[in-house]
């Protein structure tokens, strides 16, 4: 790990939160005046969507992209580590839909599919991922070791079922019963590849709904951030010197439920990771600033 080139993961799968630990994060770098160098999780994918379509087409079985056969693990090792060491690296962008299409439209790249590779900006002060496998370790890969800070956000499952059926039911036009085929295809990656990670971080943000979601197939409605709370665990509090007592004065009705362990009402989720991300943010850019000079 780098105190010169710091790595910073946010790990979890496709809608467990990780959008709002990474607008926390675009918070607190512009605030303290920090340039990241921005990682997307889904640039490391192995096919673009048609690619990918045909794969799993023909692979069939547990094939998804929550696994190493759909991924880049040993180039996005290389990155964290090529980071860590020189502060450089290379990266591309995948191309989500025809929005942001239009703003590669100079690289003739469409929907679906990836930009070419490029360097890294050489000024950047440090490296910022967020995706589904920042803190992921195989047999052959272990990126998690090259991670100087490690976020894990996760809801629990049938909320994340919940959230998945009602944006690809909604949004994408899938019926339930093909979402539900597609959470079953994927269970095998996500308990082996996944859910394994969050052993790993250092900082846990977990999602729990205080309404019934026993059966997410027929939930009419995603709970609210008023009708859930999140679990804060901290693998190692005194490692970040965390500072329970402030947290518990500054986020109403939040209690501890273990020694390293905060519970904060869903609606001051947003509030809780600015109040504990900018001080370890912050020390890390002072580690950072003391090794350069």
């Amino acid at each position: 790990m780098s105190r010169k080139h710091p790595v910073i993961a946010v790990t979890g799968s496709s809608g467990a939160g990780t959008s709002t630990v990474k607008e926390s994060f675009e918070h607190m770098f512009r605030r303290e005046g920090i340039k990241p160098a921005v990682i997307e999780g889904d640039s490391f994918h192995r096919y673009n969507r048609a690619d990918m379509k045909k794969c799993m087409k023909d692979v069939g079985g547990t094939f998804s992209h929550f696994g190493p056969e759909a991924n880049l693990f040993p180039q996005l090792e290389e990155l964290f580590s090529t980071y860590g060491e020189t502060g450089r690296g290379r990266r591309r962008f995948y191309v989500h839909n025809d929005e942001e299409a239009a703003r590669f439209a100079h690289l003739g790249v469409g929907s679906g599919e990836f930009t070419p590779w490029e360097d890294l900006a050489e000024d950047t002060d440090c490296l910022f991922y967020e995706g589904l496998h920042g803190c992921v370790a195989t047999r052959d890969n272990n990126v998690a070791q090259h991670v100087d800070l490690k976020i894990g956000v996760v809801p629990v499952i049938n909320l994340e079922w919940i959230q998945k059926i009602h944006r690809d039911t909604n949004q994408r036009g899938y019926s339930e019963e093909a979402v539900m085929e597609t959470i079953l295809r994927r269970m095998h990656d996500y308990v082996h590849y996944v859910v394994p990670q969050f052993k790993l971080t250092d900082i846990n943000f977990q999602r729990v709904p205080i309404v019934d979601t026993s059966d997410p197939i027929i939930a009419r409605d995603i709970p609210t951030a008023d009708e859930s709370l999140v679990v804060i665990r901290f693998r190692k509090p005194d490692r970040f010197r965390v500072d329970f007592p402030f947290l518990l004065q500054m986020l109403k009705d939040s209690w501890m439920s273990r020694r390293n362990t905060i519970v904060v009402p869903g609606g001051k989720m947003g509030l809780a990771m600015e109040l504990i991300l900018t001080p370890i943010l912050r020390r890390i850019m002072e580690d950072r600033r003391a090794v350069l000079g």
